[in-house]
């Protein structure tokens, strides 16, 4: 086994084992420390990739600013065992079975599209997830796209002033 099989499956393990005390701890604010480990371990698989730039993004984005809303947001709800509902039995047991539903969808939508040798051909086998190969596409063929999501993106900000600005 390769360095690169032996760090994708410790990753792979680290982000099952991080998923899975995401779900079963108690206090919300483990869940959301445990999340943080996922994400962290979902950019290494990024690295391997060699889609640098979707990990940074991913850590930036995701383990940071979300993170940090998700943890405000539990710290300010002041979560308590004794103010929460107790759910009946039915109830989780219609939650298991619409999860496994979602989980067999996914798992069949995999399947059927399985065939990802043909997509990516017209990429050399190094410049798939580069930062350079992104700006190309980006600014080539779809420069369009791009300057109207900006000009979005400037106006909701112009409105954003607007509406938070004091008379």
């Amino acid at each position: 086994m390769g360095t690169a099989q032996i760090l994708f499956w410790s990753l792979t393990a680290l982000a099952l084992i991080s998923a899975i005390m995401v779900l079963v701890s108690k206090n919300p604010v483990y869940s959301v420390l445990w999340l943080i480990v996922v994400f962290f371990a979902i950019s290494g698989h990024y690295i391997l990739l060699n889609a640098q730039f979707l990990a940074i993004v991913n850590l930036i984005v995701y383990a940071g600013a979300i993170m940090v809303l998700f943890l405000f947001v539990i710290m300010l709800m002041n979560l308590n065992t004794e103010t929460e509902p107790q759910k009946s039995i039915w109830m989780k047991f219609f939650g298991v079975v619409a999860g496994g539903l979602l989980l067999s969808f996914f798992i069949s939508f995999v399947i059927s599209s399985a065939d990802l040798k043909g997509k990516s051909a017209q990429l050399k086998e190094g410049e798939i997830g580069l930062i350079k190969t992104l700006g190309k596409a980006l600014f080539n063929d779809y420069v369009i796209p791009f300057e109207i999501a900006s000009i979005l993106f400037l106006s909701a900000m112009v409105g954003a002033v607007v509406i938070g600005k004091k008379d």
